[in-house]
């Protein structure tokens, strides 16, 4: 589905703001724009048959949080989309898309919220169901967006470290840990060599030979000639 662009161009919120946006938080908070709307939906339609004040207020309340969510999750894709890289064309045009469907949606949790508020006040019973027709809308607008979103992450890997440089860092890694394991834990063997037959034969035949060369002096000097 091809979504009409914005008609007014977009303040850089960003801009004026005291702080710098970190990267990598854009997921979090996307998971508070998924749940939340969620949760309000489930409320209104238990409120239909229990007609609750109380449920009421909670959920104009929620709404609130919503819409204050969804100008945190805009600017934080926006930070995310800068950091994502060389990409291909078509990567590029789903990027776009999902911007464009994330502007949307942060206008249309303002709509909303108006329309709660509307329906709260004048207690109209059309109203009421219009309200809750846009609130199904929009519910069903910030799932797709998480599905998308999602897509773009797990399918083509935006903003994701490469398996490929992940695994040979943790190979390395490890390598280096067993080398180092192996360096303190390996024990200093002293090789021991015997003498072979031929040395020992070398080594007492010149002790054989004086012994029986002071044998022969010996018997030399005793005969008498």
């Amino acid at each position: 589905m091809e979504l009409p662009p914005i008609p007014f161009n977009m303040p850089d919120i960003a801009s004026y703001l005291p702080v710098q946006i970190p990267t990598i938080i854009h997921p979090a908070i996307v998971h508070f724009m998924i749940a939340i709307p969620l949760i309000v939906l489930f409320l209104e339609i238990v409120n239909i048959i229990m007609r609750k004040k109380a449920i009421g207020g909670a959920n104009f309340l929620l709404l609130f949080v919503v819409a204050v969510i969804s100008v945190g999750a805009y600017l934080t894709g926006l930070v995310d989309g800068k950091e994502a890289g060389a990409l291909s064309e078509v990567v590029k045009d789903e990027l776009l898309e999902h911007k464009l469907m994330g502007t949307w949606l942060m206008l249309a949790s303002g709509v909303v919220l108006f329309f709660k508020f509307i329906s709260v006040v004048t207690q109209n019973g059309i109203l009421r169901f219009f309200y809750l027709l846009v609130l199904a809308g929009f519910v069903a607008g910030v799932l797709t967006q998480g599905k998308e979103g999602g897509e773009l992450v797990y399918e083509y890997g935006i903003n994701v470290q490469s398996d490929t440089v992940f695994d040979l860092k943790e190979q390395v890694k490890e390598c280096k840990k067993g080398a180092s394991t192996e360096a303190v834990s390996a024990p200093v063997v002293k090789e021991v060599v015997a003498p072979t037959p031929v040395v020992e034969e070398i080594i007492a035949t010149p002790e054989a030979e004086s012994s029986e060369t002071q044998d022969n002096n010996v018997s030399s000097v005793a005969t008498p000639e």
